[in-house]
């Protein structure tokens, strides 16, 4: 089962400084890479699932079972910033560059990652220094740099046009330097600095008595652990890297599917709703959640009165509602395996007028 019962390690990062933010308009040396990006269709929330999804990539939580960057060895960390720079060039059909990465609006541009504020690495290709004899650069380039801390679920992009006066005084032992305090200033921040809003590590965030019921629930039986997982998250989505780090399994999307049989969650009073066929319906029906692709919204379900006035959804020849905790497990209703004549809509919304 891999690493999925080690306790939680510490966080990802140091907490970001106060103040990092951009306001106004960017400097002009930056307004065509930044209108460049910024003006991609939905740029803002491919980018942040972009991050996401290269993370969730190292990880490979179906095989590994891990689920936390401290989980990963020290060659994985450090070609982390390599899987978001070949994600992102996929995501957005960047062009290559002449000299560096990228080309954005005619301008060559590198990308950059570092999981701590203010560790980007700068080679010194990147710029021009009177002071370097060999491997100056042709010109002042612009650099992306990529930041995220998946503990807080935060992330950030900006764009810097790199100078021998905003680095630090000092090189690594690659002969690389670090923006200096005037540098960190100059950095234009997408939308205005860092948000809050990647999408969720849901293994991470929880605490830790409850990822161990989960993960813990079985040793041998990837169906019994996305029971447990289902059951922990009535009525809330349940994301696909999740399932597939607790499944384990080369076909980890059947088993909140197979979640639904008696046998499993369905004598529990469990719907498993997906993003198919009546599934989007009922959610909406009950006030839950909408699943899209590849996510679940598990819920237990209660037969109702008519007259009750929780939101509800007539299946078969009954009207169903969310359990409440008082209400005892009943056995979950089945859906007919295809559509009624009268469409889904119709079927689900006729209620008894007793």
């Amino acid at each position: 089962m891999g690493n999925q019962r080690v306790p939680k390690p510490a966080m990802m990062s140091a907490a970001l400084p106060d103040g990092v933010r951009s306001l106004g308009t960017p400097p002009p040396d930056l307004a065509a890479v930044v209108g460049w990006i910024e003006g991609q269709p939905s740029a803002r929330d491919r980018l942040r699932w972009t991050l996401r999804d290269a993370l969730d990539s190292l990880l490979d939580g179906q095989h590994t079972g891990r689920w936390h960057y401290l989980h990963l060895s020290k060659t994985e960390k450090t070609h982390l910033g390599t899987t978001i720079e070949i994600m992102l060039t996929r995501e957005f059909q960047i062009p290559e560059g002449e000299d560096l990465d990228w080309r954005m609006a005619g301008i060559d541009v590198d990308c950059k990652f570092s999981k701590d504020y203010g560790k980007w690495e700068i080679p010194r290709e990147m710029y021009l220094a009177a002071t370097i004899e060999t491997r100056s650069g042709v010109a002042d380039q612009v650099a992306m740099l990529v930041w995220l801390d998946d503990d807080r679920s935060r992330w950030a992009v900006g764009f810097v046009r790199v100078s021998d006066a905003l680095l630090s005084g000092s090189a690594n032992g690659d002969d690389k330097r670090k923006l200096n305090e005037r540098g960190l200033e100059s950095i234009h921040w997408l939308w205005g600095g860092p948000q809050d809003d990647l999408p969720p590590n849901q293994l991470n965030q929880l605490a830790d008595e409850v990822r161990e019921r989960i993960l813990g629930a079985s040793r041998l039986s990837g169906q019994k652990r996305v029971n447990a997982l289902l059951e922990e998250f009535n009525g809330r989505k349940v994301h696909r890297a999740t399932v597939l780090t607790v499944a384990q399994q080369a076909d980890p999307m059947k088993r909140p599917r197979d979640s639904r049989l008696p046998s499993n969650l369905g004598n529990k009073g469990f719907l498993v709703l997906g993003h198919q066929d009546a599934d989007p319906l009922i959610s909406a029906m009950l006030g839950l959640p909408v699943a899209t692709k590849g996510e679940f919204v598990p819920v237990r379900v209660v037969q109702v009165d008519p007259a009750d006035s929780r939101l509800k959804v007539r299946i078969g020849d009954a009207n169903w509602a969310v359990a409440g905790p008082g209400d005892p497990p009943v056995p979950a209703p089945r859906l007919p395996s295809k559509q009624p004549p009268e469409g889904w809509a119709n079927y689900l919304g006729r209620f008894d007028a007793k």
